[in-house]
This record gives structure tokens, sequence and C-alpha cells, in this order.
């Protein structure tokens, strides 16, 4: 029977602790946040989470207020501005690329990340900025779609707008086919009212 299984500790190997990098680290951190929220974001949690032991953690990071204000960048930097680029190559139909959103988004379980940052943000500036740069950043995204699409800027920035808290509701619904909610209800926001 393994040590995991037996429940003693996973002693890490040396190996394990030098190949992990700064991004390991964070998107450990956002796993946490997904699942329990700001209370689960702890050093021993974090450390189990990867593996290693918490001394490894210093190789990268100055201290835990030095990690979470890395944490908060990262959500709202390199993950945001990646996932436009990878979803503006993958394919020229501006309404295309907001499906492909969706299905990311449902797939990364990161609307749970957006509502646990959102939450952190209440209480620490640096989360407060990265909510508001990454919000920012898709709106800009949703609304150049829909422009793209024919909506006037107006109309595409409303429906981006609308289109964010759909992703960030929690509406507890079990007579609907969650799999196909988003779907149907973006050819809603994408529907001119001439199309109806």
């Amino acid at each position: 029977m393994s040590s995991a299984v037996a429940g003693s500790p996973i002693k890490p190997t040396s190996a394990r602790t030098s190949d992990l990098t700064p991004a390991a680290w964070l998107e450990a951190g956002q796993s946490l946040l997904r699942r329990g929220g700001l209370r689960a974001l702890k050093l021993r949690p974090l450390a189990e989470e990867l593996r290693v032991s918490t001394g490894s953690f210093y190789h990268h990071f100055r201290d835990f207020d030095d990690y979470q204000g890395q944490l908060a960048r990262y959500f709202a930097e390199d993950q945001v501005s990646d996932l436009i680029a990878a979803l503006e190559r993958a394919t020229p139909d501006p309404i295309a690329r907001i499906r492909l959103l969706g299905q990311t988004v449902r797939r990364r379980g990161a609307s749970r990340l957006a509502v646990a940052m959102r939450a952190w943000a209440e209480s620490d500036p640096r989360a407060r900025t990265a909510v508001e740069r990454h919000d920012t950043l898709m709106l800009d995204f949703l609304s150049r779609c829909l422009t793209a699409a024919g909506f006037t800027r107006e109309e595409a920035e409303i429906r981006a707008y609308g289109l964010i808290t759909l992703g960030l509701s929690k509406v507890h619904a079990p007579h609907l086919d969650m799999a196909s909610l988003f779907d149907s209800l973006l050819d809603i926001m994408v529907a001119r009212p001439d199309q109806r």
C-alpha cells in the first residue's frame, strides 16, 4: 500500500521541488481559491496541493504576502491576455469566439475562481485591482466580438456586461440543463431584434 493511501505524508523528491515554477504555485493557489475561497489559501494546503514541503515555497516568494500579490496579478494579466490571444487565433467568427470562451470557462472552473477573487477583493486592494483589470480586459474582448458581429458599441458593451454576469451567476435551477444553458442564453444575447 502506498504511503498516500495509508495516510502518511508524501515525502517530496528534490526533483519535484526543483521542477516547480512560480506559475505552478500560482495555479495551485487558484485551485484552492476555486474550491474553498480565500480561507483555503494557506501555505500548508498549498504545499500539500503540490506535494512538496512548505520550505520550497520560499524558493519563489519572499513571504505569503508577496505570494498573494503575485496571485492577484496572475489572475488579471497573463492568464487573461493569453486566453484572449488563443481565442482570437482559434476562429475568425466573433460569436464562435464567445462560445469557445464559455466552454473554456466551464471546463476550467473559471467562474468559481472569479467569484472567489471578487470575495477576496472586498478586503484586499490588490485583489480589487486584479478583478477590475480582469473585467476591463474581458469586457473589451466581448465588446469587440459583439461589435464585429454587428452591434453598436453601446449595444455590445451592455451585452458584454450581461455575458460576464451570466458567467458569475450561481442560481439554483435544477430543472434547467446547465450544460446547454450558456449557449441558449448566448443565442438570446447575440440575436439582433430584427433576427428574432
